[in-house]
């Protein structure tokens, strides 16, 4: 399918007729609600009917097919890229940076504490506050964080200092 197909279709919904026609059909199931006069709705069916968007059934009703904009949107759009099951965790318990509940499954805490050591650089040392403001910023309950990063053994703790100690590291 082509981009030129696809920008036909949609045109069509920018023309007054055809929009009320196309809505008609989508909102009563018939198309004399559009208002239209006799010739100006043949125009708009015919030009729905070219574009995919409507067809005549068995009785010479006419029928909407909504579904050719998932259609064409499934032509165009790239296809959806492999995601990794480790990323596949991370998008569920990380929804826009934050984390929206701290897994029970230790497999699965495992990979998101992994993902949110990286925040911290490998020899670098810590203040305990700079530890809860990093940490603030994936979950109001940074102090269970911080433990379950110590306790992986992600982060050490020293006298009031921290520093990561394991974790996957990006090269």
């Amino acid at each position: 399918m082509s981009d030129e197909e696809v920008r036909r279709v949609l045109g069509l919904m920018y023309q007054q007729d055809t929009l009320r026609m196309m809505s008609a059909l989508v909102l009563t199931g018939g198309a004399d609600a559009a208002g239209l006069d006799r010739e100006a709705a043949a125009r708009a069916l015919d030009r729905l009917e070219r574009g995919g968007l409507v067809v005549r059934d068995d009785d010479g009703s006419w029928r909407a097919r909504p579904e050719r904009f998932r259609e064409l949107l499934h032509a165009i759009a790239p296809p959806p890229e492999p995601v990794s099951p480790q990323e596949r965790i991370i998008r569920t318990f990380l929804v826009d940076g934050r984390l929206r509940a701290i897994p029970t499954r230790r497999g699965k805490r495992l990979e998101v504490l992994d993902y949110i050591v990286r925040v911290f650089e490998p020899g670098v040392r810590y203040s305990e506050k700079e530890v809860n403001v990093a940490l603030r910023a994936f979950h109001d309950d940074y102090a269970t964080l911080r433990r379950y990063l110590i306790d992986e053994d992600l982060l050490t703790r020293e006298n009031g200092v921290y520093w990561r100690s394991g974790g996957t590291v990006e090269i």
